[in-house]
C-alpha cells in the first residue's frame, strides 16, 4: 500500500541523488575536483592532481554514460590526470638535471 510512509520523499537526500545518506553529493564532489584540479597547475600539483581525480572519479560513479551532469566530474577527472602527469614529469626532469626542485 502507498503512503505508509516507506518511502524516500521525506528525505530531500534519496538513495538515488547520492548513493548514500552521509557525505557531499556527486554534483559537490564534481566541483570540489575540477576547483582543485585548476588550482593544480598553478600550485602542489602533486597534491592537488590526484585529490581532483579522485573526486572526479567518485562524482562520476557508475553512470560513465551519463548527460551533463557529470561534467565537472569529467574535467576534474581529465585535468586532474594531466595535472598528476606533469607534476611526475616535472619532478623527473629535476632530479635528472641534479637542481633543487623548489
Amino acid at each position: 500500500m502507498a503512503g505508509l510512509g516507506h518511502g524516500t520523499r521525506g528525505y530531500p537526500r534519496s538513495r538515488g541523488r547520492t548513493g548514500s545518506r552521509t557525505g557531499p553529493d556527486r554534483a559537490t564532489l564534481g566541483i570540489i575536483g575540477a576547483i582543485c584540479a585548476v588550482a593544480g597547475f598553478f600550485a602542489l600539483s602533486i597534491v592537488l592532481g590526484p585529490v581532483a581525480v579522485v573526486c572526479g572519479r567518485l562524482a562520476m560513479g557508475r553512470a560513465w554514460a551519463g548527460g551533463r551532469g557529470n561534467l565537472p566530474a569529467l574535467i576534474a577527472l581529465v585535468l586532474g590526470a594531466i595535472d598528476t602527469l606533469l607534476a611526475v614529469v616535472r619532478l623527473i626532469g629535476a632530479a635528472a638535471s641534479g637542481s633543487p626542485v623548489f
